[in-house]
């Protein structure tokens, strides 16, 4: 038995114990791992490879993820369940351009990745203007300002998915031989710091089938490229560790709208010059179409470069109620004889000076504050290139 002041030690010694245990502060939770979608509309409008993409990482336990980037669709693919809506997709934009106009580093500044996953090139395909060299040249550039950001930062470059010869008629062998180029590329460039990964995205893809026009997957196209995301970013994930950040937490409240890219005038890809022959008026127009409390919404129109006598334009369409919406039309009426040549997320038809688009069969439902872009190539006379006023209506 022990004696009453041997006791009183024990007792004395257990409470000390437990106030050292008290007082020990809680572990923090560990930093998500943050990965950067960069690309154009594939990517961004509507982009639901990334919605399923997240929704395979999560059924496979890797939650501690967080995706990043300055745009939010808003919850726009409406997949039936949730999803992180965060990533830097810019419906119209190219590689070259984006690298010309130094438009990364500022969001690499604001997202801070650990993974990069890359689905860029298309936009540089159209008419056949920019040599693979070229396009090469500007991953590389791209490749080093992400490793500027963070020299440890991950790569995922994907080999693009094909386009059919009926949406450009050059472009399925431009394709086939800048992916064909990739692999070198990638392995040329590859460090054990910052190591570069090739996804076949092409092989397997049927563009006449697993898209809507010819270029934009439809949703099961959508599910091929996760499909092909998914276990290249698992083995990414696997050797990761994340770059420390203020918030230990995902980020996935939807935003209502994308937040502005750090330079207004993004390059085009249809050209190997973007600089314009004339300045174009301002390019936005936002323009709402409802009574408040009705299904309405919104459409901002933007040329996005201009040479000779082309130029790309895009008009990004928004749910401003606060109902969802299952389709929309936007109209609009040029001034100085502009033409549309192509269009890309959206029918269009042109009759006259009037452009009327009407929503896809993926990009027609729009959740409250969620928003798609439609894009368009179109000729201009070389002089004068007014922006016009947008209707939208909703249904």
């Amino acid at each position: 038995m022990l004696r009453k002041s041997s006791l009183y030690a024990v007792l004395a010694a257990l409470l000390v114990a437990a106030t050292f245990a008290l007082a020990r502060p809680a572990l923090s939770a560990p930093t998500p791992v943050r990965i950067m979608p960069l690309g154009d509309s594939i990517t961004a409008g509507p982009g639901c490879w990334r919605a399923m993409l997240w929704h395979q990482l999560q059924l496979a336990g890797y939650t501690n993820i967080d995706f990043v980037g300055g745009v939010s669709d808003g919850g726009g693919c409406n997949p039936g369940y949730s999803y992180d809506f965060d990533h830097e997709g810019h419906g119209g934009y190219s590689a070259t351009g984006i690298a010309d106009n130094n438009q990364l580093p500022p969001w690499l500044t604001a997202a801070r990745p650990d993974i990069v996953l890359v689905h860029l090139g298309t936009n540089d395909m159209w008419g056949h203007y920019i040599p693979t060299a070229t396009k090469l040249t500007a991953f590389t550039k791209l490749v080093g300002q992400m490793r500027a950001n963070n020299p440890n930062v991950k790569i995922v470059v994907a080999q693009i998915i094909p386009m059919t010869a009926a949406a450009c008629s050059t472009c399925p062998a431009d394709i086939i031989e800048f992916n064909n180029a990739i692999p070198g590329w990638a392995a040329g460039l590859t460090t054990a710091q910052s190591p570069i990964t090739v996804v076949d995205q092409w092989t397997g893809f049927d563009a006449a089938v697993d898209t809507g026009d010819g270029v934009h997957p439809n949703t099961g196209g959508f599910q091929k490229m996760a499909d092909r995301w998914y276990p290249a970013l698992k083995r990414v994930l696997d050797g990761v560790t994340p770059t420390p950040s203020a918030s230990a937490s995902p980020s996935r409240s939807p935003s209502a709208s994308p937040s502005p890219s750090a330079s207004p005038s993004p390059s085009a890809s249809a050209s190997p010059s973007v600089s314009p022959s004339a300045s174009p008026k301002p390019s936005t127009s936002p323009t709402p179409s409802a009574s408040p409390g009705a299904t309405a919404c919104t459409a901002t129109y933007k040329i996005v470069s201009q040479w000779g006598g082309n130029f790309q334009g895009e008009v990004t369409v928004r749910n401003s109620s606060t109902t969802s919406l299952s389709a929309w039309t936007t109209v609009f009426t040029y001034a100085n004889g502009q033409q549309l040549t192509q269009s890309w997320n959206a029918t269009t038809v042109q009759s006259g000076a009037t452009v009327t688009a009407r929503n896809v069969s993926y990009n027609g439902s729009l959740a409250a504050g969620a928003s798609t872009t439609f894009g368009f190539l179109a000729t201009w006379n070389n002089t004068t290139n007014d922006t016009p006023t947008v209707r939208c209506t909703a249904s």
